[in-house]
């Protein structure tokens, strides 16, 4: 057989076997994200900055409440009992208050189940999804409230036209922008990326 032949054989094999290892880890991740959900209730939950991914952060985190102890604003609080195994771990409501990126909480994490971020930009713990159908400026009220208070304006929020727009690379979650919002129902919610 001549030498090419046998090479295919091996490329064909290799990305044969690379394809199956990806489907397996795929599979293995979607079990575990399932698994973490049912967990917690059914309900992800906006987790602190620097948050390991949820299976690996429920197996982590000693639920001491060190980070929400760090938390300067308040805005780290602890689920109750009734949020079955993540009962204890920290969570963030933005509703109630929104995160400052001031990154106090992952340093006082000493388990690790929330991991150094070296910059407030670089967070990534959720991302605001907004509904044109609720939010004001859309409907032709002067309202642009999200994008004063975002700590990263004209790059995580723009205006466009006079209307807010998502920026999913570099939104990092914090809901400063839900906690400011003003209509009824909120016209941007925070989607938890972990």
């Amino acid at each position: 057989m001549p030498n090419g032949s046998s090479g295919d054989r091996r490329s064909f094999l290799r990305q044969g076997l690379r394809s199956l290892v990806r489907a397996v880890a795929e599979g293995v991740e979607a079990a575990a994200d399932e698994a973490a959900a049912r967990a917690s209730g059914g309900r992800r939950h906006l987790r602190p900055p620097g948050a390991l991914p949820e299976p690996t952060f429920l197996l982590t985190c000693t639920r001491c409440g060190d980070c929400a102890r760090a938390c300067p604003v308040g805005a780290i609080q602890l689920l109750p009992p009734s949020a079955g195994a993540a009962a204890g771990t920290p969570y963030i409501d933005p509703l109630r208050r929104a995160c400052d990126l001031c990154g106090r909480c992952m340093p006082a994490c000493a388990p690790g189940a929330l991991q150094p971020v070296a910059a407030a930009r670089e967070v990534r713990m959720g991302l605001a999804v907004l509904d044109p159908a609720l939010c004001w400026a859309f409907q032709g009220s002067p309202c642009s409230l999200c994008y004063h208070r975002c700590p990263f304006p004209d790059e995580a929020i723009r205006l466009v036209a006079g209307k807010p727009a998502v920026n999913r690379e570099y939104c990092t979650g914090c809901g400063a922008c839900a906690y400011v919002c003003v209509s009824t129902p909120l016209a941007i919610t925070i989607q938890p990326t972990n």
